[in-house]
């Protein structure tokens, strides 16, 4: 019994799908601006990710070294005038 309810089951499915004519819609220009839009977001998303990740540590970094070199003068000013 369960074999021949698959059995109408595949009949009926492939009937259906079989004798699906072609849809035809319009796509306006509404459409196409918001496919647009939404791969420019995309790609926004993408590089502003980026760009999120890797400026801070950059921007710590510089200034890290910035600060080192300002301590490493502001040493070597203070040795000078022990030495004199």
């Amino acid at each position: 019994m369960q074999e021949v309810n698959v059995i109408i089951e595949s009949r009926f499915i492939s009937i259906m799908f079989s004798n699906l004519s072609p849809l035809f819609a319009y796509i306006g220009p509404g459409m196409s601006g918001g496919v647009i839009a939404a791969i420019f977001g995309i790609i926004a998303a993408f590089f502003l990710g980026l760009w999120g990740i890797l400026y801070y540590p950059i921007k710590r970094a510089f200034k890290n070294k910035k600060l080192k070199k300002k301590m490493l003068s502001k040493n070597g000013n203070q040795k000078r005038k022990c030495n004199i």
